[in-house]
């Protein structure tokens, strides 16, 4: 147990028994300060979780509660009804016929969302059955990801660092431009597909709290919002979530099912840790160099440079987390949980932190003491979790059920990672 005592305590004194529901979590004034991590294996009024099967029954549904409460914002709910609006276009003969391409304009109904989901599904031709997928929410728009002429390219806003873009706008020239970060014919090659949509579709990254689904989940008369409502990246999980029905539901012929990952990349590998905790039907998940606010530790000196802190990525991305998470911005202490809690919630499915030693801002150390910390929850299950102790040379794959890994270079997704993303799919898919 990691320090739970004093935890407990201070707990059942201040708060009493038998916190269950957000209705009942505490004021930010009156939680305790806190430096050490919270035990995963705690409840909030000090019990201990001995068993899978408590974990399953009660923390980890307290820890979802926790998480959206404090943090991410309350997911939208399923919607009552989708549909595939459209199949924009469908060609077997991509990648010289190695490969099908497609995409499928989703809509939503109940609440009526305006925001269509646009999914690029790519799976090889050469199959005996069903594939494994990966899910991937990409930056710039799926026409950048592969330069072929039926992708729909982006009618709203993209970042003006994407290829192509003029005035934050998506034109023909930015077909093809991140074809480098995605290596479709890799993925291809191993026999995997690739679902993977736009972020913007869902909720544009600005700091406008208007132009994302957002505003539909509103209660009546609702203008802004509220302090644990959904923040953006809880809508970007909500998209990976509506990729796993469509894959469900209408590839069965194509898609395994039981064999879906997600991957994402910087924020938008933050948003694949949460959709995976919050979703058992993503059966891995890999975030690549997601750091603060995802895969890194919350529990670090405000004041420090060399890392982000929650201050500094709440300062500069202030529609990313719920309102109440900007309380901690000066006392991270504070938190009922860090992000160990985050990956637990996965357990006992594979996760894989990767990361580059240059890209020191995400905390690729902290990443891997967040691992050692999720640990005892994994043993819980007997299936493995974190096999080291200490951070693994460079190049190195650690592959238990918590898996990490650590390259030369920057912050960026290369077709090394992809490599490594592949070899550790391959073993438990």
């Amino acid at each position: 147990m990691v320090n739970s005592v004093r935890w407990c305590v201070l707990f059942v004194v201040l708060f009493g028994i038998g916190l269950t529901n957000a209705a009942e979590f505490p004021e930010f004034a009156a939680l305790p300060v806190r430096p050490e991590l919270p035990d995963p294996l705690v409840m909030l009024d000090g019990t201990e979780v001995t068993t899978a099967k408590d974990w399953n029954a009660k923390r980890r549904p307290e820890l979802k509660q926790l998480f959206q409460h404090y943090m991410y914002g309350y997911l939208p709910p399923k919607p009552q009804r989708w549909s595939v609006e459209k199949v924009l276009f469908s060609d077997p003969t991509f990648m010289d016929g190695r490969a099908t391409i497609s995409e499928s304009r989703l809509a939503f109904f109940g609440p009526d969302l305006k925001h269509r989901l646009h999914v690029l599904l790519v799976v090889p031709n050469k199959r005996s059955g069903p594939v494994p997928v990966f899910t991937a929410m990409n930056f710039c728009g799926n026409h950048a990801i592969a330069n072929h002429p039926g992708i729909h390219i982006p009618e709203g806003w993209v970042y003006k660092s994407c290829g192509g873009s003029e005035n934050e706008r998506a034109t023909e020239r930015g077909r093809g431009t991140q074809a480098g970060d995605w290596n479709l014919d890799l993925i291809v090659e191993r026999g995997y597909g690739i679902a993977c949509f736009y972020s913007g579709d869902i909720d544009p990254d600005t700091p406008d709290f208007s132009d994302g689904i957002e505003p539909s989940f509103y209660a009546p008369g609702q203008t802004s919002p509220g302090p644990s409502d959904a923040a953006t990246i809880a809508a970007w999980a909500w998209s990976y979530h509506r990729v796993v029905d469509f894959l469900v539901e209408k590839h069965r012929a194509t898609v395994d099912s039981g064999r879906i990952a997600a991957v994402g990349h910087s924020r938008n590998g933050k948003t694949t840790l949460l959709a995976a905790a919050m979703d058992d039907r993503i059966a891995l998940a890999i975030p690549h160099q997601a750091g603060c606010g995802g895969t890194a530790p919350d529990r670090v000196s405000i004041d420090r440079k060399d890392v982000e802190t929650i201050r500094r990525i709440n300062t500069a991305f202030p529609h990313w987390f719920c309102g109440n998470f900007k309380l901690f911005n000066e006392q991270p202490e504070k938190l009922p949980f860090d992000q160990h809690c985050l990956v637990a919630l996965c357990a006992p499915r594979p996760v894989l932190y990767t990361n580059a030693l240059d890209d020191q801002w995400a905390n690729p150390d902290g990443q891997f003491e967040m691992l050692k910390a999720a640990d005892p929850v994994y043993r819980l299950f007997d299936s493995g979790g974190l096999d080291v102790s200490e951070r693994p040379d460079l190049r190195k794959l650690v592959d238990g059920k918590l898996g990490y890994y650590i390259r030369p270079g920057k912050h960026a997704m290369d077709r090394e990672d992809w490599g490594v993303f592949l070899d550790f799919a391959d073993k438990y898919f």
